[in-house]
């Protein structure tokens, strides 16, 4: 049987069998405008996690690590900066111990490097790492008013894709979780309603028509 690798959020867990198969590359898309990092922020609490920053300053994401209400770890982040990025993030992720957890926030900076024929190869070698060392890879994909031409290709390697969807209705936020994706495993057929305030929880309010 698969080794399934818990992602920290019981209800997820519960619909896939137990967690995500070890070594496989999940993509989470959202939008920029919503609560997605809390996914981020729960899964550190699972196992060891190297949290590798595209945008915000390692200090940045500690202190929002330390102040969210949800169940965490303690990660050890870094902060890719300069003009090779694809380049520095490779190194620290051929460094990835056995069993752990990878998160890349947000993708689309490396996604948006050129050649592309780079990015391919970034992501057959982190695809290949993640498999040797019994991993899980998050790549936190922003679906927002500009999406990098290489997103399809991130997909495509993934192999399982979240796509969350947040819009305001009438009078509150709602979120809801597809899985459109699920190579190797059974993906739900179901969407579900997320309550994304401390943590992530299924939302139990019935919807009124």
């Amino acid at each position: 049987m698969v080794n399934r690798l818990r992602t920290g959020i019981d209800v997820l867990d519960r619909k896939l069998d137990g967690g995500i198969p070890a070594g496989s590359i999940v993509a989470l898309t959202a939008q920029p405008a919503s609560q997605a990092e809390l996914f981020l922020y729960e899964l550190t609490a699972t196992r060891g996690t190297l949290w590798l920053s595209l945008d915000r300053t390692a200090e940045s994401v500690v202190a929002s690590i330390e102040q969210t209400p949800a169940n965490t770890g303690d990660p050890t982040v870094r902060h890719i900066s300069g003009e090779a990025p694809l380049d520095n993030a490779g190194k620290l992720v051929s460094a990835l111990p056995e069993t752990s957890n990878l998160i890349v926030d947000p993708l689309d900076v490396l996604e948006a490097q050129e050649p592309h024929s780079r990015f391919r190869a970034f992501m057959n070698d982190l695809q290949n790492h993640i498999v040797n060392t019994g991993s899980m890879a998050i790549l936190h994909c922003l679906d927002g008013r500009e999406v990098p031409p290489l997103r399809d290709t991130t997909e495509h390697f993934a192999d399982v894709v979240f796509q969350l969807r947040t819009r305001t209705t009438g009078d509150e936020v709602e979120n809801k979780l597809a899985i459109p994706k699920f190579r190797g495993g059974r993906a739900p057929n179901d969407v579900i309603k997320l309550d994304l305030v401390e943590q992530v929880s299924i939302d139990t309010s019935r919807d009124i028509a």
